[in-house]
C-alpha cells in the first residue's frame, strides 16, 4: 500500500509545487482537453480533481478525461480505423440508438473520416475506460488541498476507507455493459472499436485471444503513466495494442470464472444448519395438484 493514494491532482503530481501546478490547483483547471477549462468531475463548484491514484501496480487512471492528453488516444485509434492518408477528426459524446430509437448510451469519442468535400466516408468508436475507486478518495483530496505545500508527503495509511482501484467493478459495471450494448450495435454496423484503458486495468481482464490487425474489429489501446522527472509530470504513454475480434472478447469478458458447485453446496449446508440450530424451521410451500 502506498503511503498516500494521490498520484495527480488537477494534472500535476501532488509533490509538484511549481507556479504552474499551483495555478492549476488554485483555479481547478484541467490540462487534458476537458470540454471546459475547469475540472468538472463529481461537483461543478467543488470538483474532485484527482486524475490518477497510486496503487500497488503503480498508478491507476481514475478520470476518463485524463486519457485525452495530447489526444494520443485519438491518433492511436485512427491508426487502427483508417488508412494512413485519411483525413479524420474526432467528435465527443455522440449518442447511439437502437432500431427503435432507444438510446444505448454515448460513445466517448467518434473518429470520422471525410473526403475533400467534407462528407463523412467512415467512422470508428473510441471508448475510454477509467477505473472506479473503492474507499473514500474525497477525504485525502480535500485534506491535501487545504495545504498542498505541507501535505504532499502525508501518510494516509492509518485512515479508514483507504482508496484503492476497484478493477472488478470497473469491468462488470462499465466495460462489459459498454461492449454489450453500444459495441453490439457497432459490430452489427461492421464498424471498428478501440478501447483505451490503463495497464493495471487490462491485466485484470481475462486473457483475450489475439488476432492480427487486419482481422481485428477491436483494438485494446493500453497506456501507462510515466513520470518525467525533469518536468515532474506524469506523461500518458502507450504500452502496447492488443487486437481481438468483438465476439470472442465479449464472450471472455462477460463469462464468469465458474467455481466448484461443491463450494456452493457447502455454503448452503452451513446456512441451513444455522437456521435449524436457531430453531427456525425451513420455509416450505405445499403445492396442490388436482387430477
Amino acid at each position: 500500500m502506498p503511503k498516500q493514494p494521490l498520484a495527480e491532482v488537477f494534472g500535476f503530481p501532488i509533490g509538484n509545487l511549481s507556479a504552474n501546478a499551483e495555478r492549476y490547483r488554485k483555479y481547478k483547471l484541467c490540462p487534458f482537453n476537458n470540454k471546459v477549462p475547469n475540472c468538472t468531475k463529481d461537483k461543478a463548484d467543488n470538483p474532485l480533481g484527482v486524475c490518477s491514484v497510486l496503487c500497488d501496480e503503480g498508478t491507476a487512471i481514475t478520470c476518463p478525461v485524463r486519457f485525452r492528453e495530447e489526444w494520443l488516444i485519438a491518433e492511436d485509434a485512427a491508426a487502427f480505423f483508417f488508412a494512413g492518408d485519411t483525413n479524420w477528426t474526432s467528435l465527443t459524446e455522440i449518442r447511439v440508438s437502437d432500431k427503435h430509437g432507444k438510446s444505448a448510451g454515448n460513445i466517448d469519442v467518434v473518429l470520422v473520416a471525410y473526403d475533400a468535400a467534407g462528407k463523412v466516408t467512415d467512422f470508428g468508436a473510441l471508448e475510454i475506460q477509467a477505473v472506479y475507486i473503492s474507499g473514500n478518495i474525497r477525504r485525502p483530496f480535500d485534506y491535501y488541498m487545504e495545504a498542498p505545500e505541507s501535505r504532499a508527503d502525508m501518510d494516509w495509511t492509518k485512515q479508514t476507507n483507504y482508496p484503492r482501484p476497484d478493477y472488478l467493478s470497473s469491468s462488470r459495471k462499465r466495460l462489459a455493459p459498454q461492449l454489450l450494448y453500444k459495441g453490439s450495435i457497432l459490430k452489427a454496423w461492421d464498424k471498428k472499436i478501440a478501447v483505451a484503458l490503463d495497464r493495471g486495468f487490462f491485466k485484470t481482464l481475462p486473457t483475450l485471444r489475439e488476432t492480427d490487425k487486419q482481422s481485428a474489429d477491436v483494438a485494446w489501446l493500453i497506456y501507462d503513466l510515466t513520470l518525467d522527472t525533469t518536468q515532474n509530470r506524469y506523461l500518458l504513454t502507450r504500452q502496447t495494442t492488443v487486437y481481438t475480434t468483438f465476439s470472442e472478447s465479449l464472450d471472455q469478458i462477460t463469462r464468469p470464472d465458474v467455481g466448484d458447485p461443491e463450494d456452493f453446496l457447502k455454503h448452503l449446508q452451513e446456512k441451513l444448519n444455522e437456521k435449524l440450530e436457531n430453531g427456525t424451521p425451513p420455509d416450505t410451500q405445499t403445492m396442490e395438484v388436482n387430477f
